[in-house]
Parts: structure tokens; C-alpha cells; sequence
């Protein structure tokens, strides 16, 4: 295998189709669980789960991020609060993350990082690669895993591999718009 690569993992389904992708352009891939943002604490238990099943099937290492929720919210979401999705809220959602994915690639020797995040459909890969490039320019690899229909991929994989898939992003202030976007009954 060639460089060895920390794949910052948003879920085990979008992680499914990034590992593999990168798995076939030559990578030794280490999956990274480093998610701050999830709440409620079930719901970051349930993507962890799905999380540490997609490493067990795909016999990949993998290393969790222990998640401080409450630094987040500091860091992150105050003042930001009322952002809509895809707004400034997002942005500096991605940079916390990236930059603990950094260090943890640093940490565990990989060579380079990414992120698993540019399979949705709703995240902006421009501005996941330039956060990136921010964060660590001279290790960050640009990878939009949407290209060659990744997201169909990850949700065939999810299936296949039985793992649990969420329907909102993971803090609760995309679990708030979630809902109200939601059909009302």
C-alpha cells in the first residue's frame, strides 16, 4: 500500500464509500471518528456504533475522537446559533473538526488526511478544500467523494453492511431545522 491516510469520518455510511475510494487509488487508510458536534449523546452513540462496525467489516484501524460537545458549542456555535444550514455555523463546524483531524494524523504517523464529509450531497466540497488547505495546506488531500456517484455508493454500502443512517447532520441546530423541514402529520 502507499501513503498512509486518516480519513476524518463525519459516519460509517459516508465513510464506506470514502474508504474504498481511497483504498483503490493506493491508500493505506485509518479511519478517524472525531465528531464534537453530534447531539444528543444517543444519537453520537448510534454513529459510533455504525462508525466502529464499518471498521470491523472493512478490517481498517481505526482511533475515536472523545468528544467534547460543550468546547464545541463555545467554540463553534456561540454567536452562530440561528445560522441556517450551510451557513457560517457550517463553516466553522468543518474548520473545528479539520483541525482535530490534523492533529490526529500528526499523532498517529499518517502521512495525509481528509474527510468523508464531501460525499453529501449537502456539503460544499470548495469549501471543505479550502478549510482544509487553512487547517494544514501541505497534508490536506482535496477529494470531492461525490464524484462517480459516492453518495449512491455509501448508501448501497450502508445497507449492505446493515449500518444505522441518520437523517440530519448531527448538532442540534441542524436537528432543529431538520424538523422543520419535516412533513407535519
Amino acid at each position: 500500500m502507499g501513503k498512509r491516510v486518516l480519513l476524518h469520518s463525519c459516519c460509517g455510511p459516508c465513510a464506506s464509500h470514502c474508504l474504498f475510494a481511497l483504498r483503490e487509488a493506493g491508500y493505506s487508510v485509518m479511519l478517524c471518528f472525531s465528531n464534537a458536534n453530534i447531539a444528543p449523546a444517543e444519537e453520537f452513540e448510534k454513529r459510533l456504533e455504525a462508525f466502529k462496525r464499518l471498521a470491523e467489516v472493512t478490517d481498517t484501524p481505526y482511533c475515536v475522537d472523545p468528544p467534547d460537545h460543550a468546547d464545541w458549542l463555545e467554540s463553534v456555535a456561540k454567536g452562530f446559533e440561528r445560522e441556517p444550514e450551510r451557513g457560517a455555523r457550517c463553516a466553522r463546524c468543518f474548520r473545528y473538526s479539520l483541525t482535530r483531524a490534523a492533529k490526529l494524523r500528526e499523532a498517529y504517523g499518517c502521512d495525509a488526511f481528509t474527510t468523508s464529509l464531501t460525499v453529501s450531497p449537502h456539503k460544499s466540497s470548495p469549501t471543505l478544500f479550502a478549510v482544509g488547505k487553512e487547517v494544514d495546506g501541505e497534508h490536506f488531500l482535496s477529494i470531492d467523494f461525490k464524484k462517480k456517484d459516492g453518495f449512491l455508493d455509501s448508501l448501497r454500502r450502508a445497507a449492505e453492511y446493515g449500518l444505522y443512517r441518520q437523517d440530519y447532520c448531527g448538532c442540534e441546530f441542524s436537528l432543529a431545522a431538520r424538523r422543520q423541514e419535516a412533513p407535519h402529520a
